[in-house]
């Protein structure tokens, strides 16, 4: 069964939030506190999504979300924030979260949201891939090998959440084509994302950190300027 983490410290809507994902067929682990959270993560690992939201007493959903980073790259994180300024959204994304949503939210969004980063976390390859669809992608220096879910780079192990992992998929799958944002957007996010584009930007903004030996002058990850990004080898 699926399990989510909820850190909210609003009992009403965490207990609204755990009820829904349950009649969703979901596990739900309930959190008031970051405090709280990282010890059910200890004690129950396995999450598949963890819901946070900005406003915790003591540690932050911020500083919560890039303590959980340090040790778990798979799990799928979700912002929840009464903020809805652009710079509190970027910032959330930059940390590491894969997704961000405002209050007041639709439940069912919240839902959808948690789904497409569960099924995201979730993809395993088949036991036995046919030869035109390899678990391996080479590009240059560069192995994205599908079955562990690993990127290499001459060799050494590049650490990618499921989010960037697709991305980099996407790329490796289509080199040097001119990538659209909306087509990095459904190709990741699925066609039913509710979110902002912007969500793109950050995101390579965040695989140029880890990717490129100069991420201010890009050699891989290329901007089309008006229009997306581009592969190079």
């Amino acid at each position: 069964m699926v399990k989510v983490l909820i850190v909210e410290d609003e009992a009403s809507i965490r207990e609204m939030i755990a009820l829904n994902l349950r009649m969703a067929g979901m596990e739900a682990l309930e959190a008031a506190s970051a405090e709280e959270a990282l010890a059910l993560l200890e004690q129950q690992p396995g999450c598949s999504a963890a819901i946070l939201d900005v406003m915790l007493p003591g540690m932050n959903g911020f500083s919560l979300c890039e303590t959980i980073r340090r040790t778990d790259q798979q799990i799928g994180i979700i912002i929840l924030s009464a903020k809805g300024q652009e710079q509190d959204k970027i910032r959330g994304l930059s940390i590491g979260a894969d997704d961000y949503m405002t209050k007041p939210f639709s439940v069912s969004e919240l839902l959808a949201r948690v789904g497409a980063l569960c099924r995201r976390v979730g993809r395993t390859a088949p036991a036995q891939e046919p030869e035109e669809n390899p678990t391996v992608l080479v590009s240059g220096e560069f192995v994205l090998d599908q079955n562990r879910r690993v990127l290499l780079k001459r060799g050494q192990p590049i650490e990618l959440t499921q989010v960037e992992f697709q991305i980099m998929e996407l790329f490796f799958r289509n080199p040097g084509t001119a990538l659209v944002r909306e087509k990095i957007l459904k190709g990741v996010w699925g066609e039913n994302y509710f979110g902002d584009v912007k969500i793109v930007d950050v995101n390579i903004r965040r695989l140029r950190m880890k990717v490129e030996d100069e991420p201010s002058h890009p050699a891989h990850i290329l901007t089309v300027w008006g229009y997306g990004y581009r592969w190079e080898e």
